[in-house]
């Protein structure tokens, strides 16, 4: 099957990598990424390699090796090996919102309810306006962040 993505290096960008690799601290996964284009160039004497040789040669999965290609062709050396900037998760609640939840939590439940649930909880920061759509894993990964659980005992 033909590749989609060919990495075709040029001698300065050969040699660019070579001094990266060698040369000062670096990460290991940038480290790899370098390597990574150096085997797969089709400039070399023996033009290149394929996805299974580099992953033989580097141990890092196939599919890395397809997106370190994409992303050379796609965006240039820089981005292919070097993170992203911005790059994880995003936080579901914010700090004002996290003080909602806390303070509901430490109100009294509705009435009908003995005790608050992590249900009843993102239910009512909704209905509340706090946020538009909440998970009770979101609650919940947030009252363990604040340490404060639903087990303990209200103070006061």
């Amino acid at each position: 099957m033909a590749k989609r993505y060919i990495v075709a290096l040029s001698d300065a960008e050969q040699q660019h990598l070579h001094t990266f690799i060698t040369t000062g601290r670096r990460g290991a996964r940038q480290i790899n990424h370098a390597r990574i284009l150096l085997k797969a160039d089709v400039n070399q004497a023996s033009g290149g390699c394929c996805d299974r040789e580099i992953h033989d040669a580097i141990g890092v999965s196939v599919r890395t090796i397809e997106r370190v290609r994409q992303r050379f062709v796609e965006e240039g050396l820089d981005a292919a090996i070097n993170q992203r900037s911005g790059s994880g998760r995003k936080r579901k609640m914010q700090g004002e919102q996290e003080a909602h939840l806390i303070a509901l939590r430490c109100s009294e439940p509705p009435v009908g309810h003995a005790r608050w649930t992590l249900r009843l909880l993102a239910d009512q920061m909704v209905e509340l306006g706090y946020i538009d759509h909440l998970s009770y894993e979101t609650v919940r990964g947030t009252l363990k962040k604040m340490h404060c659980n639903l087990g303990e005992r209200l103070v006061g």
